[in-house]
């Protein structure tokens, strides 16, 4: 049976909400599901000692949910896990394999939740101008290289906060991916009418009149754009339960291999 192992070090309220989130998803669809729940305190050498067991034992998914407090280093979490069990992709093998279109690797969640989204909903990728608001290496950079591949083939910017006219880059745009962690910042003068929408942001902001005195919000501007776009993802429920879709795909892919 496929088997995933998520870590998490602390007590962080969204990091929760994945994890519990996570796990019941595994075990909804038939896999062996693990936790280890870590105190805040856990030093990085303790962590790495968790991450050592879990690389030698039978499961085949290791995932450490982001980000982990201060005083651990989060590149060294990632060059830990073994690569054959690096189901969010973020190892270097498998961001290498993922440059080089070597399907052997693992695809980053997100990104490859973003990619599926498109295909299933018809959206044409082929020779269309996608603009990606953001450049880490959880979304930003790989969904630029998934956009581009050999038969996404889309001529792809990857722009940022800073970038100059930002608005004017993204009315360009057939596509646009915004992951640049900034609540609404996408407004309808960023977009061009009838464009494809994907908000990867999910960010908690003060909404005096809601139950729990917040609301989640994406990277965009629902309401602002809504009627510009030809499509575009609500937060939440939009990526987020691609990405976990997403995670369960790798972890069967890691079985199949070891």
């Amino acid at each position: 049976m496929p088997g995933l192992a998520v870590v998490l070090v602390g007590e962080d309220p969204a990091s929760q909400v994945y994890v519990r989130s996570k796990g019941k998803q595994t075990v909804e669809v038939g896999m062996h599901s693990v936790e280890h729940k870590l105190d805040v305190q856990t030093s990085e050498a303790n962590l790495l000692a968790v991450i050592d067991q879990l690389n030698d034992a039978s499961i085949h998914g290791i995932l450490v949910q982001s980000p982990p407090p201060s005083q651990i280093d989060e590149e060294e979490i990632v060059r830990t896990i073994d690569p054959a069990k690096d189901v969010d992709g973020f190892h270097p093998e498998n961001v290498a394999k993922l440059a080089l279109e070597d399907s052997s690797g693992f695809v980053p969640c997100t990104p490859a939740g973003c990619m599926r989204l498109l295909e299933a909903s018809g959206v044409e990728t082929s020779g269309a101008d996608a603009v990606v608001v953001g450049r880490s290496m959880i979304v930003g950079k790989p969904m630029a290289l998934l956009l581009m591949a050999r038969g996404s083939d889309a001529t792809v910017t990857v722009a940022h906060s800073r970038t100059k006219d930002l608005a004017a880059v993204c009315r360009r745009a057939d596509i646009i991916v915004a992951a640049v962690g900034i609540p609404e910042f996408i407004k309808k003068d960023f977009v061009k009418q009838g464009a494809t929408i994907i908000d990867v942001g999910i960010n908690r902001v003060e909404d005096p009149v809601a139950k729990r005195g917040y609301r989640l919000c994406g990277d965009v501007d629902y309401n602002d754009v809504f009627e510009k776009t030809g499509a575009i993802t609500p937060v939440p429920g939009g990526v987020g339960p691609m990405t976990i879709a997403m995670l369960m795909k790798n972890t069967i892919k890691a079985a199949r291999a070891l």
